[in-house]
């Protein structure tokens, strides 16, 4: 099957970069270039890619706006987003996240992972940047707030894939690790996020941290 993209981002030759990238990728097509977050939701409703790849900074409206538009708590039929950004440390991503962004990546990641986070959103996944994960949770995370306590308590199965899912695990790489089967590990996913109120993997890491079980 091949994952319909669509790239959102203000600079030309950043832009034109991502896209060659993702073209070419056997499985992966732009069907769609954006310049800015106007642009971008415009064609995102117009298009209906299989993921949106967005620039955090853009002109009009910025990444978060779009994303809340998109992918945001009550939109009806979400889209997958995966946000990129020059900086590691960037107030706008943790916004982005929050607004329903399934992941985030630096534009220094290189295409390898790049092209990873595409499949990982379109799979239902998200791809966090690992070297990055969780200094940006110690950075952003509120440190008055106290955590929801889960409904009822984790399993210890359940505490391991939500490790894993915090450190920026794919549903495929969890399974390999804790030899079960995918199908199993969204289970234990849907369970997790059922019993702490997560809506969303990087809510999971969000969690994670708050609750020490995630160290930076």
């Amino acid at each position: 099957m091949t994952i319909r993209v669509l790239v959102a981002d203000d600079q030309d030759l950043v832009r034109t970069g991502l896209a060659m990238i993702l073209d070419a990728q056997p499985d992966i097509e732009v069907v769609g270039q954006a310049a800015d977050g106007v642009e971008a939701i415009e064609f995102a409703r117009r298009l209906r890619p299989d993921v949106c790849l967005l620039d955090i900074r853009m002109p009009g409206l910025d990444g978060i706006a779009v994303t809340r538009e998109l992918a945001g708590p009550g939109v009806p039929d979400p889209l997958p987003i995966v946000v990129i950004t020059t900086f590691d440390l960037d107030e706008y991503v943790y916004g982005a996240l929050k607004a329903g962004a399934r992941g985030f990546l630096l534009k220094d990641a290189g295409s390898d992972l790049l092209v990873q986070a595409i499949h990982a959103a379109a799979n239902g996944d998200a791809l966090i940047a690992p070297n990055i994960t969780a200094r940006l949770l110690a950075a952003f995370a509120e440190p008055s707030r106290t955590p929801a306590q889960p409904t009822d308590p984790l399993t210890p199965r359940e505490e391991e894939v939500l490790l894993a899912a915090s450190k920026g695990r794919t549903n495929a790489e969890i399974a390999a690790d804790l030899h079960i089967s995918l199908s199993t590990v969204k289970t234990h996913l849907t369970s997790v996020m059922a019993k702490i109120g997560a809506r969303n993997r990087v809510e999971i890491a969000m969690w994670a941290y708050t609750t020490a079980r995630l160290k930076p």
